[in-house]
Formats: structure tokens, sequence, C-alpha cells
């Protein structure tokens, strides 16, 4: 940790992820946000609520956020806190057509109950359809 960086604490970990677009999921007793990497890695980090100040990380907490959740160094993470510069995360343009959005490929996991092996092996059409059928049917 450089010494002219203020200690880490829930806080700016959750401006962090808002400032670089993270979406929030499954309320629970943490914050949960993730964000859907460009070459379709997820990232997902928790903070404890409430999200504010008072509480800092330690050093090997703040190392296994930074290195495990976040996915970024300590000089990404206050570049964008205290400049909003977003890590540069390898912008890829070059998705598939028939990539299969994000809540379908959740909701075939979450609620259908199918592997992430299942999921990959199908379609864009067929994992819609696959979704349709567990609403229609239940199976």
């Amino acid at each position: 940790m450089s010494s002219s960086w203020p200690q880490p604490n829930r806080a700016v970990h959750k401006q962090f992820v808002v400032a670089e677009g993270w979406k929030e999921v499954e309320p629970t007793h943490h914050d949960t946000d993730e964000l859907v990497l460009p070459n379709g890695d997820v990232l997902r980090s928790r903070i404890s609520r409430p999200p504010n100040g008072k509480h800092t990380y330690g050093k090997a907490m703040w190392a296994h956020i930074l290195r495990d959740q976040l996915a970024v160094t300590a000089t990404e993470f206050w570049a964008c806190v205290n400049d909003g510069e977003l890590p540069d995360r390898g912008a890829d343009d070059s998705a598939p057509a028939d990539a299969i959005p994000l809540d379908v490929v959740r909701l075939l996991l979450d609620r259908v109950g199918l592997t992430e092996q299942q999921v990959k092996g199908m379609s864009a059409d067929e994992a819609i359809a696959r979704l349709n059928r567990y609403w229609t049917t239940g199976e």
C-alpha cells in the first residue's frame, strides 16, 4: 500500500464498483456487485453492509479484494476512485453474434439448474428456448 493513498474502506470500495459500472446482484447481508469483462469472465465483489467509511480493510483483506474480486492493482483502483480513470479491461469489440445474454445465463444456472458446461454448449437461441420451456412447463 502506498503511503499516499488513504486506508481502504468499504465506502471507497463501493465508489470503485459504482464508477466502473458494476451491477448490483442478489441482495444479502453483503452488497454484491458483478462486472462482465469483455472476454466473458465475470467478476464479483462483496462489500459488508453498510458500505460506510467507518471500517477499514486490513492489508491482507485488501490484497485479496484487489486481486481476487476487483482484478486490479492498487494504482488502478485509486486512479479510478480519485481521478475517474477506468481500469483497462482489454475491451473486445468482437463479441460473438450468438452470445447468450448474461441474464439468460444466470437464470439457466440459478433457476433451471443447468451446469456451466451445459450452458456453454448452447447457442443463444437454444438457451432462450430452454428458458422459455422452464417458464411454461417448469421443466
